[in-house]
């Protein structure tokens, strides 16, 4: 069944929609009642709940093989990032159902870039307001990344890092994460920690908790350059988290990669042009670079992130290899 099928089924209000509810997701813990309550007054709604990746598969599997037109997923960017890689493993995208991202997590990247706001219920009554009112649906479309590296399941999601970014992300989840903080105030003690470790961070130990990243980088067209770097990032994403722009490529390609360098230049200064999305005045002789480009490949031997979810390459003699998926359909309430 093709997307468009699946549109116009939206659209005449005779779409099949099944919902995928991570109870354990930061702000679906702390609205399970409302939420709840919304799938009891829509039993059109079918609801499935899950909490680690066994179930979040076999619930989409179920999900699936009942044929629904359109999936919503109530939860995170770690449950997104499970739920994506257990699609993209069973076909290509185009022969998904219409996917919808209700921010649920502690994290919400992806769905806030999507442009869908609001409290998990909020959110969900939209959905049940659309069906009793159906109209012509707001659709984006965007790419995955597809992470690669030989004896190892291929990884995707929408954002991948390392280095500051990386350590800081690992260090919330071993400790703020615990004290039970989402949303903006978690997000906020994310970035400010690796700001601070990109001010201050001095240790040059590769156990370090500050430490760069030391990689080789050789992008689509065979060019290659290797150093160590404060952080890299590629993303998916046209802005991230609190609303940053960490990148200023002009190339016409889906991803967006920028790389801040250990030896760069007059870092106090660059903070608001690299956040803002104003990094074109940034120069790549004092450490800054900013591409968009379809894959590259990244030889490592340290930590990532994607999504929020930790993972570390096997080998430094292996790379890393990343492109862009076929792109995604999401519907936007």
């Amino acid at each position: 069944m093709s997307i468009q099928t699946k549109v116009d089924r939206l659209q005449n209000g005779s779409a099949k929609i099944g919902c995928l509810l991570n109870p354990l997701s930061g702000q679906v813990r702390k609205r399970k009642k409302q939420i709840r309550q919304v799938f009891i007054n829509q039993p059109e709604l079918t609801l499935h709940e899950a909490s680690d990746t066994d179930s979040f598969k076999a619930a989409v599997d179920h999900l699936l093989q009942a044929d629904v037109d359109l999936l919503v997923l109530v939860a995170g960017d770690g449950t997104t990032l499970a739920v994506l890689g257990h699609l993209f493993a069973k076909s290509p995208p185009s022969e998904w159902p219409l996917l919808m991202l209700i921010p649920g997590g502690t994290t919400n990247m992806t769905s806030l870039d999507l442009g869908v706001n609001g409290k998990p219920d909020q959110v969900l009554q939209r959905i049940r307001d659309y069906i009793q009112s159906p109209s012509t649906p707001k659709l984006v479309q965007r790419p995955a990344i597809c992470i690669e590296q030989a004896g190892t399941e291929n990884i995707y999601g929408m954002f991948f890092a390392v280095g500051l970014i990386a350590r800081g992300v690992k260090f919330s989840r071993s400790s703020v994460k615990q004290l039970g903080i989402t949303g903006g105030i978690f997000t906020f003690l994310i970035m400010l920690r690796s700001l601070f470790g990109m001010l201050f961070g001095r240790s040059q130990s590769d156990q370090s908790e500050w430490a760069p990243v030391k990689m080789a980088i050789t992008d689509q067209n065979g060019k290659a350059c290797q150093g160590t770097y404060l952080f890299a990032l590629i993303s998916a994403l046209d802005c991230l988290l609190l609303n940053i722009r960490p990148y200023w490529g002009t190339q016409q390609a889906p991803l967006h990669v920028t790389l801040v360098d250990q030896q760069r230049k007059r870092l106090w200064r660059s903070l608001w042009p690299l956040l803002s999305g104003r990094g074109h005045t940034l120069k790549e002789i004092d450490g800054y670079y900013s591409h968009n480009t379809a894959s590259l490949s990244l030889k490592l031997d340290d930590e990532y992130i994607v999504d929020g979810e930790l993972f570390r390459s096997i080998s430094e003699k292996e790379p890393l290899r990343i492109s862009a998926t076929a792109p995604i359909t999401f519907l936007v309430l």
